[in-house]
């Protein structure tokens, strides 16, 4: 069951779209958007670069540069301690490579899932110890690891904190008081006296904010920030950051240089995935490379990852892009399996009336819960975690629902939980196998989701005849790419529509072509996937349908035509 709303937003659409040369229709989109503003539809339209806010508007930015300044100069050890995600692993990278440029001493450790766990922990400060480290900067992680970084400061060891992560936080009587870690310094745009505009930003990026202040401060030539822009892009949209005002500038600068990369690592992968030669979306980063990337810390060493954006010949880097798509292929198997039993335990026990879920695959491979719980709200609409046996606690992940806040949730239920962060829409936790199940009760008994919450909701941007749609309207539409989270590919719906000619094609019979035809006789060629043999039987008992769709034009052996995409259909 769906529940179809139109976005009713307000504004002078044909005002809007004479004075930027735009269709009413794509001026209602910006709107929905919730972009007001001639400055800021200007800079949604044909934002760059120089629209970007400045690195030094960073809380603590200033102290990090002076520390890392005088440890360059003195060729003093320094780590960088990253995570084995996309985020963590381009992040990393892009510190190393920023500190290399400028002649620094330093290398790198990213924890592995298994053997370490996310983020600094005690043996990772000791390890740095007897390595004679003095300073430690750590990337998309470190904002919540407080007594690690007490005990490296209490050994003389200094920290720099780059992390994007919410800050952690405990209620008191007096509101909510937050606990951030004694480190030297904390770069984390979320902190709530820090003056950067964005509070979105992923962790690559604000590692990539200290590397431009740092770059400024030693007088490098600012066009050499611009090869970290692939990166950025790479981990917004791994990461899911809002594609809004900068990130989406990110995004867009990256993806228009990222067919172009000079990194040899990329360069292989998007070979590897087949990629080369055509245009890399948004889409691709987010089920095609990034997948890729996040594979090696998932079953393997994100190291591996890491070694790949290194390579400095092809041979090497293609070697790795090659390994790293063949890990992705057993992950996806991996992924399927542990799928196909989450939903067995929600559909065969009493999981089927939570309305948030918390599922136990003792067996699953730890790396493999945040993904499976993201297919499961995906598929039930619920907040999903899903917990695995780790080998001193049992882990999970989980994905969330816009109406439920994840990490305030597990705020509550801090006393049952080991460790734990995240984000509202997303969060990673470990606790004792004898507290799941209390888990699960108290998740439930906090929870204030109503009926009406557990409905997806399908936004309509537009109801829009498919008799109005043209080759110009779609040109239009890839003005406002990328598309992503934030940032939603507009969708559009007509009613009572005659679906003719219908064909089902593809080896798995997934794909259904078909002409749709309004009741001015007005017909466009229209393309569904997904389960093609259930969607031709609803068309041939209805007469007319309701279609929500997206335009596009379908180039096919050198001929081009306008099509539209169905994603919902109702009678």
């Amino acid at each position: 069951m769906e529940r179809w709303v139109v976005t009713a937003k307000k504004a002078d659409f044909y005002g809007i779209g004479k004075e930027f040369q735009i269709d009413p229709v794509i001026a209602r989109i910006i709107r929905n958007r919730d972009v007001t503003g001639e400055k800021n539809i200007h800079e949604y339209l044909y934002g760059g670069l120089s629209d970007i806010p400045s690195p030094w508007l960073l809380k603590d930015i200033k102290k990090a540069v002076e520390i890392l300044k005088e440890k360059i100069e003195s060729q003093a050890k320094i780590r960088i301690i990253g995570d084995y995600d996309i985020d963590g692993v381009t992040s990393t990278f892009i510190l190393l490579k920023g500190l290399r440029r400028l002649g620094a001493n330093v290398d790198t450790y990213i924890p592995d899932r298994v053997a370490d766990g996310y983020g600094i922990h005690a043996h990772l400060i000791e390890r740095a110890l007897s390595d004679g480290i003095d300073t430690i900067v750590t990337c998309d992680n470190g904002i919540s690891a407080s007594s690690e970084i007490a005990f490296a400061r209490e050994n003389g060891i200094k920290v720099v904190v780059t992390d994007h992560h919410e800050i952690p936080y405990k209620e008191t009587e007096d509101g909510r008081e937050y606990l951030l870690p004694p480190a030297d310094a904390i770069i984390n745009p979320k902190q709530t006296d820090c003056t950067y505009p964005n509070k979105n930003l992923c962790g690559a990026v604000v590692a990539m904010k200290l590397v431009a202040a740092l770059y400024e401060t030693f007088k490098i030539p600012e066009k050499e920030m611009e090869e970290y822009l692939e990166l950025a892009a790479i981990a917004t949209v791994g990461d899911v950051m809002d594609l809004q005002g900068e990130n989406r500038i990110l995004v867009k600068e990256g993806l228009k240089r990222l067919p172009y990369t000079k990194n040899k690592g990329l360069q292989e992968l998007i070979r590897a995935t087949g990629l080369e030669g055509g245009r890399i979306t948004a889409y691709h980063i987010g089920f095609v490379l990034g997948p890729c990337i996040n594979a090696s810390g998932r079953l393997d060493t994100a190291a591996r990852s890491l070694e790949l954006l290194q390579a400095e010949d092809s041979d090497t880097a293609a070697r790795l892009a090659g390994d790293l798509k063949g890990l992705n292929d057993s992950r996806k198997a991996l992924t399927e399996l542990g799928k196909e039993e989450a939903i067995r335990l929600v559909e065969t026990t009493s999981l089927q009336n939570d309305r948030v879920l918390v599922i136990y695959l003792p067996d699953c491979h730890e790396s493999l819960a945040g993904i499976i719980a993201g297919r499961i709200r995906e598929k039930y609409h619920k907040p999903a975690f899903v917990l695995t046996k780790g080998e001193q606690a049992v882990k999970g992940s989980g994905r969330s629902i816009e109406a439920y806040s994840m990490y305030e949730e597990l705020v509550k239920c801090a006393d049952l939980l080991e460790q734990f962060g995240g984000h509202p829409m997303a969060a990673g936790l470990s606790l004792k196998e004898e507290n799941v199940e209390l888990f699960r009760r108290r998740l439930n008994e906090n929870c204030s989701l109503s009926q009406e919450d557990l409905i997806p909701r399908v936004v309509i941007d537009v109801p829009m005849p498919v008799s109005y749609i043209t080759r110009k309207l779609v040109e239009q539409l890839s003005l406002l790419e990328p598309f992503g989270k934030g940032n939603t590919k507009p969708l559009f719906a007509q009613k009572g529509l005659r679906a003719l000619n219908l064909r089902i094609l593809g080896k798995n019979r997934n794909v259904a072509k078909l002409k749709l035809m309004d009741d001015t006789g007005t017909a466009i060629d229209a393309v569904y996937f997904g389960e093609a043999e259930e969607f031709a039987g609803f068309i041939s008992v209805h007469e007319t349908i309701s279609v929500t769709y997206y335009p596009e034009v379908n180039r096919y052996q050198g001929r081009e035509t306008l099509q539209a995409v169905i994603q919902n259909y109702c009678a």
